[in-house]
């Protein structure tokens, strides 16, 4: 019998959007189609939820239907596999109705895959409800295996954590990057003040809190109130976490200067960079994506600011030239594993590799380099990350002052929180310790 048409549901179009990153590699984010723009914005938000949701506990789910299974589950079809990590997410995570989350799992089998699988689905999740209290764990006799299965995450990337932090801080990592991210609102103070910005959030009884960190940043539980209301399609705040913030405020660009942000798509530490410029001044925005280019520019004329200048281009092409560009402040936000952000990047952790963090030390120590071709004498070069790995953070900074006596580098102390300042003086914040994204950043002076 052929399959039905698919229903326009927020978990039928989970699942095609699940399917297209298990089975294509696709990132979360370029998954959506025309079925996902059809929903109503409520569907699409649970939609949105569900994708994130399965991605972040999809070890964990599968460890569990291999119990209960007979089969192999690798060798299950892609998408009723979807299905039942979806019903796993709606009783075990959002703790749905049992009856109701079962019965649509089910539906979504007959419909999606074939009538009979309809019963697997309905034997498989009935089950696992039943045994919801006493749920096969895994074997104790590895720990990291053990963490990284019940937290869903690589095994490779616990022990790491692990041997670094200790067991209670990784655990307490590993639940940062499964519980749904807070949002950064970035104060736009070239259209608003904070005490009318938060006014208007309050009106909106949208949950807010003060950053500890930053007076022009708050914190947001859910951005949905604050999308309906416009205010980030009015440039009165932008979506920006307190960690690249900080990377800003320790960049510290002043009114008249002229700044390079070097890898600066999607704009918003360049935006911020202008905005800390009171829009006096130049802000150069480079990115050698195009499409991730134009962005920056749409978001500056959003946000009011006219000191930003976007334009396509490499940096090291740049440093290449007989006159490279000069700056009293460069900043490298350079391409990393993004390990600091795996909360708000779901899939992220399923992609990476110890071998890619070799591999992107080498584009980092290039882009570090030639942007040193473009601070002039008595400027200031920041480096920062978003990535909590110190092979990309403060081994980089040790190897590149062996290859560049003539930088010296700054502390951090006094331009941010104390409680963001490592021993050896780096911006360094971790989500389980300072619970935003995890960050790097060090000031390098040219003497």
């Amino acid at each position: 019998m052929s399959k039905r048409r698919p229903p326009a549901t927020a978990r039928a179009e989970a699942v095609r959007q699940l399917d297209r990153i298990e089975v294509d590699g696709a990132y979360i984010g370029l998954t959506q189609t025309d079925a996902t723009e059809a929903l109503d914005p409520r569907e699409a938000r649970q939609a949105t939820d569900y994708v994130a949701g399965v991605t972040r506990w999809r070890r964990w789910f599968d460890f569990l239907l291999q119990q209960f299974y007979r089969g192999d589950l690798a060798a299950m079809e892609p998408t009723l596999r979807q299905i039942l990590r979806i019903g796993l997410y709606d009783l075990l995570v959002l703790e749905k109705p049992p009856h109701a989350a079962i019965n649509e799992a089910v539906e979504l089998a007959k419909t999606m895959v074939r009538r009979g699988a309809g019963g697997l689905v309905n034997g498989i999740l009935r089950t696992v409800q039943r045994q919801r209290e006493t749920l096969p764990t895994p074997s104790p006799d590895d720990h990291a295996e053990a963490l990284a299965i019940s937290h869903s995450h690589p095994t490779w990337l616990v022990r790491r954590w692990l041997d670094r932090f200790g067991p209670d801080e990784t655990e307490a990592l590993l639940r940062w990057n499964n519980a749904r991210p807070t949002f950064g609102l970035r104060i736009n103070v070239l259209k608003t003040s904070r005490e009318a910005l938060t006014e208007q959030l309050d009106e909106l009884n949208a949950e807010w809190e003060a950053s500890p960190f930053l007076d022009d940043f708050v914190r947001v539980q859910s951005l949905q109130a604050v999308v309906r209301a416009g205010l980030l399609e009015q440039g009165l705040c932008a979506v920006q976490d307190e960690s690249a913030g900080l990377v800003v405020r320790l960049l510290d660009p002043q009114p008249g200067e002229t700044i390079i942000d070097a890898c600066a798509a999607p704009g918003g530490k360049a935006i911020y960079a202008a905005l800390r410029m009171e829009n006096t001044g130049m802000v150069r925005a480079y990115d050698i994506h195009a499409g991730r280019t134009a962005l920056i520019q749409q978001a500056a004329e959003t946000q009011g600011t006219t000191i930003v200048q976007s334009a396509v281009a490499d940096v090291r092409n740049l440093a290449a030239h007989a006159t490279p560009p000069q700056a009293d402040r460069v900043l490298v936000d350079a391409p990393c594993s993004g390990l600091g952000v795996l909360a708000k990047r779901a899939d992220l952790r399923w992609h990476r590799t110890p071998e890619e963090i070799t591999e992107l030390r080498d584009l980092q120590d290039e882009l570090l380099d030639a942007a040193a071709q473009l601070v002039r004498p008595g400027g200031l070069l920041v480096y920062s990350t978003c990535t909590i790995a110190p092979e990309e953070n403060a081994d980089r900074i040790t190897a590149f002052l062996d290859r560049h006596p003539e930088f010296v580098h700054e502390s951090a102390a006094a331009l941010v929180p104390d409680t963001v300042v490592s021993p050896e003086g780096y911006l360094t914040t971790y989500p389980q310790r300072h619970h935003i994204d995890g960050a790097f950043g060090v000031r390098l002076r040219r003497t």
